[in-house]
């Protein structure tokens, strides 16, 4: 370990912005990937197994070693400063090859407030227009001091995304937002692709409020955003001029998440990202006998068909060909709600893998008494 341990010592005096472990040997590790965020006062790790994320936080004098231990049984980490990218590969006999590249032309900036060092995807000092419109920037590109949170929240959005993104070298992406609303998100979301990715991107919005629609277009028109448009539609039953690249489903309400993503399914969407609300229909549905405490108390038996209902999407859309997680996510919104549903289509799929998801969600299905309707949707063609 003391080669890879001088290394991330090394690694860690650049003051590293984002650090990533991945290409684990084994298939079968626990750990697919684990990513290191730096924090005002603390290292974040996040260690991604098939469906869950797990975070830990380090200090900044025990990161190099931290790090160390968790690169037993990978093949890569890369890290990312101000000014640098840094790659390491790991031979199977612990030999290291290090490559660095210096970064040009990229706006980066620190944040000043409690000399704060994170180093945001949407930097403060940029010039995005729909910031400015939403009160979060000023017209100089700083931001509001009562708008850091939801500065925040945003980049971590697009985090999100980047995250996804990056695995693929992708020069086109066709998007499609379902229950758009007046949200910004989706003009953040374009303009990140194709300004700061340089993605040939083009999104479609569709919401119910012919209001919101012209309202959308509009903004799209004023900041030049060719191909972002807007349309009055349906979640269900909505023809997609393209082919379906991503997904966007935020705060489609109950059973409207159901029907976004039997669509992007039934599409082919490379990725999806869905951030439920509302989630009424298990709740209604659910009859438990063997473990009543779980009915006894409204609001645990409310949260809980919540979870249920997102373990059971999360679940089936691993049935049909996709590495989910589900993931917290505090949104812009005024809900309680805060988890988001990520899911990146495999290559390929085992038919084991699908039978062992398939009968969790049955399983569950019949201890609890309910019909989810993403499962009738995609097991019974209802």
């Amino acid at each position: 370990m003391s080669d890879i341990l001088n290394c991330l010592n090394s690694i860690f005096e650049n003051d590293i912005i984002k650090l990533v472990i991945s290409q684990p040997i084994d298939k079968d590790s626990e750990y697919k990937k684990i990513t290191v965020s730096r924090m005002p006062k603390f290292y974040q790790l996040a260690k991604f197994t098939q469906r869950q994320v797990f975070h830990e936080n380090i200090a900044f004098e025990a990161i190099a070693s931290r790090c160390a231990e968790l690169c037993d049984g990978f093949q890569q980490v890369f890290a990312r400063s101000a000014d640098k990218e840094i790659h390491v590969k790991i031979s199977s006999k612990g030999k290291l090859s290090v490559k660095e590249k210096a970064l040009k032309g990229e706006v980066v900036s620190a944040v000043n407030e409690h000399n704060r060092r994170k180093q945001y995807l949407l930097p403060e000092g940029s010039v995005i227009a729909p910031l400015v419109d939403m009160g979060i920037f000023t017209k100089d590109g700083k931001v509001v001091q009562s708008m850091y949170d939801k500065y925040k929240q945003i980049n971590r959005f697009i985090e999100i995304i980047d995250d996804s993104i990056r695995q693929q070298d992708y020069k086109k992406l066709n998007i499609i937002d379902f229950g758009c609303g007046k949200s910004y998100l989706t003009f953040i979301v374009y303009y990140y692709l194709t300004e700061v990715k340089k993605i040939d991107a083009t999104i479609i919005g569709l919401d119910l409020k012919k209001d919101v629609i012209e309202k959308c277009n509009r903004a799209a028109e004023k900041y030049g955003y060719k191909n972002l448009r807007f349309e009055l539609g349906d979640i269900n039953g909505y023809n997609c001029p393209f082919d379906v690249d991503m997904v966007i489903t935020l705060h489609a309400c109950d059973t409207a998440t159901d029907f976004a993503l039997y669509n992007a399914i039934n599409w082919g969407a490379k990725m999806i990202f869905s951030v439920p609300c509302c989630q009424h229909e298990l709740n209604g549905q659910m009859k438990e006998e063997n473990l009543s405490i779980l009915n006894r108390y409204g609001i645990v038996q409310e949260r809980f068909a919540a979870l249920l209902t997102d373990s059971i999407r999360g679940n089936l859309l691993e049935y049909c060909g996709y590495k989910t997680q589900i993931m917290e996510f505090i949104d812009l919104a005024h809900t309680p709600k805060n988890l988001l549903i990520r899911a990146v289509k495999k290559q390929s799929e085992s038919q084991k893998s699908k039978e062992k998801v398939l009968t969790e969600i049955e399983t569950a299905i019949k201890e609890f008494n309910v019909q989810p309707t993403l499962y009738k949707l995609i097991l019974k063609g209802d």
